[in-house]
């Protein structure tokens, strides 16, 4: 019997990742990532049942795993009620945006899913992966802020994707772009500050 170990699984999200980047979802294929490997199908599929699940374990590694912490914070200050709003938001927009602004792997992941998600369901496994989690809890961080009266009463799930819009505007550019250089932590915050300004003076209770 064939022991699992996370160092195996770490090299195959890897090597994933690299096939997913050069080939795409679509044309990205079991049989060719265990040729890279060097080993089999069925070692594969020991650690992921489908194609869908190890591209779901890859984007969870590169590109949205990072909104777990936030996703988890920003639920435990829905209950708690504390710090201002603004803070809330602003960390959780830095955090969105950290990766996506550094990570090259991220990027291409974002890549590949616009290019691929009109033909494959591609798109809704990258948004169920995490990005669907992180919506519910701003959402909810939203729809208690109306509560407290601190934004005028609407819907808090549209309010969190304008929000969501105002914070990446500055930065959706980098998808079209070959190699987007880094950005300082004080750029994005800059940005993210930006965002949040403009969302609080549409959204707040005057």
């Amino acid at each position: 019997m064939r022991v699992r170990t996370e160092a195996r699984r770490e090299a195959i999200v890897e090597a994933a990742t690299e096939l997913f980047k050069e080939m795409g979802y679509e044309r990205a294929s079991m049989n060719e990532l265990a040729k890279r490997l060097g080993g089999s199908k069925s070692t594969l599929y020991g650690y992921f049942s489908s194609k869908e699940e190890l591209f779901v374990a890859v984007v969870e590694a590169v590109a949205t795993g990072h909104l777990l912490d936030a996703t988890q914070e920003l639920a435990a200050e829905v209950a708690h009620g504390k710090p201002t709003l603004e803070a809330r938001l602003g960390r959780f927009g830095e955090r969105m945006l950290g990766v996506l602004t550094h990570d090259e792997s991220a990027l291409a992941v974002y890549r590949m899913v616009v290019a691929e998600a009109g033909r494959s369901d591609v798109g809704q496994l990258f948004y169920d992966s995490g990005p669907a989690a992180a919506m519910a809890a701003l959402t909810g961080l939203m729809a208690a802020a109306m509560d407290r009266g601190e934004l005028r009463r609407s819907d808090p799930k549209v309010a969190a994707a304008h929000f969501t819009a105002l914070v990446m505007a500055e930065t959706d550019m980098r998808l079209f772009q070959r190699n987007p250089p880094p950005l300082s932590l004080k750029e994005i915050r800059r940005m993210v500050g930006r965002g949040v300004e403009m969302f609080m003076r549409g959204a707040a209770q005057s």
